[in-house]
């Protein structure tokens, strides 16, 4: 499995539980919604530097 694939899967996830909880909650969705996101980013830097298959301590 890719690096980085799965803290932007569950980044996605975690995104879109803090939109669901927008109107009951605001407070507590915005910061879940800013945790899931910086999730993602993460794990797209991950994507992106090990696209393919190479670290780059490796190059």
């Amino acid at each position: 499995m890719r690096e980085g694939l799965i803290p932007a899967v569950l980044g996605t996830a975690v995104t879109a539980s803090g939109v669901a909880l927008r109107n009951k909650y605001p407070m507590a969705a915005a910061a879940v919604a800013g945790f899931g996101l910086a999730h993602v980013v993460l794990g797209a830097i991950d994507l992106v530097e090990h696209r393919n298959g190479q670290s780059s301590q490796q190059r």
